[in-house]
Parts: C-alpha cells; sequence; structure tokens
C-alpha cells in the first residue's frame, strides 16, 4: 500500500515541502528509514537526521529550521508527533481491518453480532454474547455467556472474558489479558483453613480503555470492578476485585492495586507500584515507580515515592540529606573533638 506526499498533507492538514509526488510503502525511524518511507521528527535532538536520512518523506513541526538541502520531502504541521501517531492509528487499522467467521470456531444461535464483526479461529463465544458493530475477536478468544463487547473494539489472541462482563466501546484489550477471573476472597477457618468466598459480580470496562499483555482485572465480589472511560493499562498489571479506576488514569507494569481500592481521575502510576485495599486516591495523584501506598490521599495532584510512599519533594530533601551524611558525621566528630579539648582545657585550668 502506497501513498503521495500530497495525500498524507491532505489527511494530515500540513504544507508541503518539496516533491507532492514522492511516495512511501512504510514507515521507520529518522535514523534508519530508507527510501520509499516515512518519518518524522518530534525532538530536537534528532534534527541533525534530517540531513543524512534516506527516508522519502518527513513529518516536521512548523517551527523546524532547515539550514541545508535534504533529500526528503517535508510535511509541516503544528504538532509531528501527533500527526505521525495518527497516521499510525489508521495504518494499524487498515492492517486489522478483518471481518468475518473463521473455523472453527464456536458461536452459539443465542450470540448477537453487529455489522462488520470479525471472529478468528478457535474462538468460543458463550451463550447471548453481544458484539457491537466493527468489533474484532481474534484466534483463541474466549467470551464467556452474556458477555457484551462494544463497537469497535479489539480483542487480540489469547483473551478472556469471564461471564457477565461488559466491555465499552474502542476498547482494545492485547492478547492473554483476563477479564473478570475470580477475586482473591476466601475466609479464614477456626482450623486454619480457608474457606472460598463466591465472586458474583462482573467486571465493567468503559469506552476508550486499552489494556496490556497479560493484565489481569478480577471480577467483583458482589457489584461491578470498573474500569472507567479512558483508562490505559500497561501489562501485567494485576487490579483486584471491587476497585475502581477513574477516568483517563494511567498505570504502568507490574502494578498491584489491592480489593476495593477507589483511584481517582487522571491519576499517573508508576511501574511495580503496590497499593493496600480499601483506600482512596485522590484526582491527579502521581505515584513514582516501585513505590508502596499504604494509606489513602485525600488531596488533589499529590505526588508521591517511596514505600511507604510519602510527598516527592519531601523525598528529593531527605535524599538530598542522606548523599550528605558521610561529611555530617565527619563534622560531628570534629566538633565533639572540639567539645573534648576544651573540656579538657577548662578542667586543667
Amino acid at each position: 500500500m502506497q501513498f503521495s506526499a500530497l495525500q498524507l498533507a491532505t489527511i494530515l492538514g500540513g504544507k508541503l515541502e518539496g516533491d507532492p509526488e514522492v511516495k512511501v510503502h512504510n514507515i521507520a525511524k529518522i535514523e534508519e528509514a530508507g527510501e520509499g518511507m516515512l518519518s518524522f521528527i518530534a525532538n530536537p535532538k534528532y534534527e541533525e537526521f534530517i540531513y543524512s536520512t534516506n527516508a522519502s518523506i518527513l513529518i516536521v513541526n512548523e517551527s523546524l529550521t532547515v539550514e541545508r538541502p535534504i533529500k526528503p520531502t517535508l510535511i509541516r504541521v503544528k504538532d509531528a508527533y501527533s500527526s505521525f501517531a495518527l497516521l499510525l492509528e489508521q495504518y494499524a487499522q487498515m492492517k486489522g481491518n478483518k471481518s468475518g467467521i473463521q473455523q472453527p470456531s464456536f458461536i452459539p444461535a443465542t450470540v448477537k453480532m453487529g455489522a462488520n464483526v470479525f471472529v478468528g479461529a478457535f474462538a468460543y463465544l458463550g451463550e447471548n454474547v453481544v458484539l457491537g458493530d466493527n468489533v474484532k475477536i481474534y484466534p483463541g478468544v474466549y467470551l464467556g455467556d452474556n458477555v457484551s463487547i462494544g463497537a469497535n473494539s479489539t480483542l487480540f489472541p489469547g483473551v478472556k472474558v469471564y461471564d457477565n462482563c461488559v466491555v465499552g466501546q474502542r476498547v482494545i484489550l492485547h492478547a492473554g489479558c483476563v477479564i473478570g477471573g475470580d477475586g482473591f476472597g476466601f475466609a479464614p477457618q477456626a482450623d486454619g483453613t480457608y474457606k472460598k468466598v463466591p465472586q458474583i459480580g462482573n467486571v465493567i470496562i468503559h469506552d476508550d480503555v486499552e489494556v496490556g499483555a497479560n493484565t489481569t482485572l478480577d471480577r467483583a465480589t458482589m457489584g461491578s470492578t470498573v474500569i472507567k472511560k479512558g483508562v490505559k493499562l500497561d501489562n501485567l498489571i494485576q487490579v483486584a476485585h471491587n476497585v475502581e479506576v477513574g477516568e483517563n488514569t494511567v498505570i504502568a507494569a507490574q502494578t498491584g492495586v489491592s480489593g476495593s481500592t477507589k483511584i481517582g481521575t487522571n491519576c499517573v502510576i508508576g511501574g511495580q507500584v503496590g497499593i493496600v485495599g480499601h483506600i482512596q486516591i485522590a484526582d491527579g495523584t502521581r505515584i513514582n515507580a516501585q513505590s508502596g501506598l499504604s494509606k489513602s490521599i485525600s488531596t488533589p495532584n499529590t505526588a508521591l515515592t517511596g514505600s511507604p510512599a510519602y510527598d516527592y519533594k519531601s523525598s528529593l530533601k531527605s535524599q538530598a540529606i542522606f548523599r550528605n551524611l558521610p561529611d555530617l558525621e565527619k563534622r560531628v566528630k570534629e566538633l565533639e573533638d572540639m567539645v573534648k579539648q576544651l573540656l579538657s582545657e577548662r578542667a586543667g585550668v
């Protein structure tokens, strides 16, 4: 599939500099791009490559200054990074534009499908499953009874969605993620054993959510585990039963969120963060990687780090003091020696 510089500039609303008919058929990083490839520059530290790249077309910011002749045709836009991301999104959509039902797959008569649905081979759909328009179900996906998948959502290979869970529109579930597995509910018994507490709730994923590979979202004990609109979850995240994640919150890999915790909107949580259960985290909270959060955060837009997590600015001051401890110890020792000497001299008077 080829696109001309003129076609791309029209899509992006950009200004052309160079040959409008030059064509590209692939995408690459600017330092690796060859003839027939498209790339972009958004970070100033890569601007030097504009003079050496073999890319045929470059998307650049309007403000970029070109000081000597270059080979590529330029498309100038307000935000090169966002424009390139838009093209990547459309390219991915074209590559993933699958439809039809592959065999073998198991689809009961009670399943309801919208238009242009794709179901890959070896997929299993339970009773009363509902698939909206343009849903893509890749091979090896399991959908339990009464699962609902909203329009334009994509479930990559090996995704498992248990009974009664609800997935919104334009949701992306990456390979191997599990939606609606049992929450970790066990009641301790007098004899030291544990009795399983049935998990009869579900998981509700709102629109425009992306869930990374091998991430698990546990079903609620009762009620729902809720992932709200625009949330982005990285790979290998554990979200426990009855958790609520607020709109547009992003969470990096290997983070674990314990049961019944409520995370606010627009939070940013780094990788390998551990969060205890039954707490609330205010809107706009930022938690540094490998932090451990053990209590509620009530002040919005707080930045935290450490384990147990505490105020980020205070932690920086503490780190500065910690680095100076050897010098401080030396000065204290010198002061002790001076005091001893003064006391000795006074005693000899």
